[in-house]
């Protein structure tokens, strides 16, 4: 009886592993057609071996990874639980579990350029949430019946299987076609190891491409996004990054914006020094106007690259660009002129020498440098002054002379029937680990209500604040700039900006810099100091797209 029961269970099992296999088999195949959706914005290689290597790397890893589900789930429970029903239900519902995230992530990696992964949970979250709001309705019937699609595929090919086992077990093509997903594999992997030994882009920029694959370095993913020159790709050691295409013409505006009311101001005090927490509360305490505190407001570029990133919204990347093109200025000051607003530059130092950048000088109507402070204040030239833009800039170390003229101006606010507007923050950095540190700022706003931003803001996010709301553009120019209106940001992002040596990405949490060379160095937000830490390439991707938002617009529009 013993021997009876022991024969029985084992025909059974090796009944039910079969079947599995069969089953695993189709599903191998359901996952080669699914994951070609990886393959649709992919730039196609552009040599032969990088062909071969994308068709063999894809057949032989989808296969892996299909077979790898297999072994993990579907297997275990044949051997722990064999009851028929129970072990081709499960595996119907796991197998429609993973093609589902296959397509998922699939997505994900289509819309943003990574796959699903912990570190951009709030990324991906967002990306979901937004595709809900367009259309709800929509979304929640697509998934459904794709679901129900998949799951009937599964109980198909499981009942197909099951009960045509033994013609299944009589056919000899799943054999050939399990031989030739082997050698793809084993091709595959030999390709891969000579690129990598011979650095041969075509076939390491493929290294992202499907799930769970080969880990990439940065410089492939930066030379993949057009931030290295592909041609340059073994020579590029340490040169500065720049794109490989060239810079996008900066657009002249057109449409007239609806203007500035009641003759309001705009007043940029900018200083060599951060500003530090008493002055924070002094110069607060002091306005009438409601106050906007940014906590968390980033500028880690050096001082004239910081100017442009103030002005034109953009990263320095696009700097000489932009700025070679005949000093075309940026959005902001086009729609003032538009407005017939006067522009103005004053520079504080008791060196008495004023900013030594010539695209600047050019955009202002009235340049001034002032030596003390007193010849500003007590000549009433700031209440005589012009409806427009005015910039001052302390230069100083010493914040004595900062702070009076604060004082001059918050005191003469009150006495001004039409009350300005009034950006306090710190510009520029001496070097590159200042640069890691957060830069409070404070924006003085009559007509706004008061409140604290603690999500992360940037100097590239204050011309776009002004044009949409102080000169009443809305959102016609948003695109042209990379800065998001302070007035309406409502969640944390990623910020990212050009250095030098490298690019400085910045989420909620940290801040890491990529080098030329691909190499990764994780900064702690809260002690602005190195942390150890493996390479976040999500997180560098979101930088890189924020980056590119300008010239990926321009290339839309053509």
């Amino acid at each position: 009886m013993v021997s009876f029961d022991s024969k029985a269970y084992s025909k059974k099992l090796l009944h039910l592993i079969s079947w599995s296999h069969w089953f695993t088999f189709f599903n191998i195949i359901a996952a080669i057609l699914l994951s070609s959706v990886y393959l649709i914005n992919e730039v196609s290689p552009t040599t032969v071996t990088g062909t071969i290597y994308l068709v063999t790397n894809w057949l032989s890893h989808m296969a892996f990874l299909t077979f790898i589900t297999f072994v993990l789930t579907v297997f275990p429970l044949t051997l722990i639980f064999p009851r028929t029903r129970f072990i081709r239900a499960s595996a119907s519902i796991i197998f429609t579990i993973v093609l589902l995230l296959l397509l998922l992530d699939a997505f994900i990696f289509n819309r943003l350029g990574y796959h699903i992964n912990a570190s951009s949970n709030s990324q991906i979250i967002d990306l979901i949430a937004q595709e809900i709001q367009q259309d709800r309705r929509m979304f929640w019937f697509s998934s459904l019946i794709l679901c129900l699609l998949i799951l009937t595929f599964e109980l198909v090919v499981s009942n197909y299987a099951w009960k045509h086992l033994k013609s299944l077990q009589k056919t000899v093509f799943a054999r050939y076609t399990v031989f030739g997903l082997v050698a793809c594999f084993f091709t595959s992997h030999i390709m891969h190891i000579i690129a990598d030994a011979n650095l041969n882009y075509d076939i390491l920029k493929q290294d992202t491409v499907l799930p769970v694959s080969y880990p990439t370095t940065a410089k492939t993913l930066l030379t993949k996004y057009g931030l290295f020159n592909q041609a340059d790709y073994l020579e590029r050691k340490t040169s500065p990054l720049s794109f490989s295409k060239d810079i996008p013409t900066y657009p002249v505006i057109e449409q007239q914006c609806k203007g500035v009311i009641n003759k309001q101001s705009v007043f940029m005090v900018l200083t060599k020094n951060g500003l530090t927490e008493r002055q924070m509360n002094q110069f607060s305490q002091r306005s009438d106007a409601q106050t906007i505190n940014l906590t968390h407001h980033i500028d880690n570029a050096l001082f004239n690259d910081a100017w442009f990133n103030l002005l034109y919204g953009l990263p320095t990347i696009y700097k000489q660009g932009i700025v070679e093109q005949q000093s075309v200025p940026p959005i902001l000051m086009q729609a003032i002129k538009q407005q017939g607003l006067s522009t103005s530059l004053a520079v504080i130092s008791q060196n008495v020498q004023s900013i030594d950048i010539p695209w600047l000088s050019q955009l202002f109507d009235q340049q001034h440098t002032i030596n003390n402070i007193a010849d500003f204040i007590f000549s009433n030239k700031l209440n005589d002054m012009d409806t427009g833009l005015h910039v001052i800039y302390f230069d100083d170390e010493d914040s004595y002379q900062f702070e009076v003229f604060m004082d001059a101006l918050l005191l003469g606010q009150r006495y001004r029937d039409a009350k300005d507007i009034i950006w306090i923050s710190s510009i520029g950095n001496a070097d590159q680990i200042s640069g890691l540190s957060i830069k409070p700022a404070l924006l003085l706003w009559p007509e706004k209500r008061e409140r604290t931003i603690s999500h992360l803001t940037s100097q590239m996010d204050v011309s776009s604040t002004l044009t949409r709301h102080w000169l009443n553009c809305g959102k016609t120019y948003q695109p042209y700039t990379n800065g998001t209106s302070l007035l309406k940001l409502k969640k944390d992002r990623v910020i990212a900006n050009t250095m030098t040596n490298g690019i400085m990405v910045f989420n909620k949490d940290k801040s890491v810099l990529i080098d030329q060379n691909g190499n990764f160095q994780s900064y702690s937000r809260q002690l602005q100091a190195p942390i150890s830490e493996s390479s976040d390439f999500p997180l560098m991707i979101d930088g890189v797209h924020f980056i590119k938002k300008f010239s990926d617009l321009a290339e839309t529009e053509q």
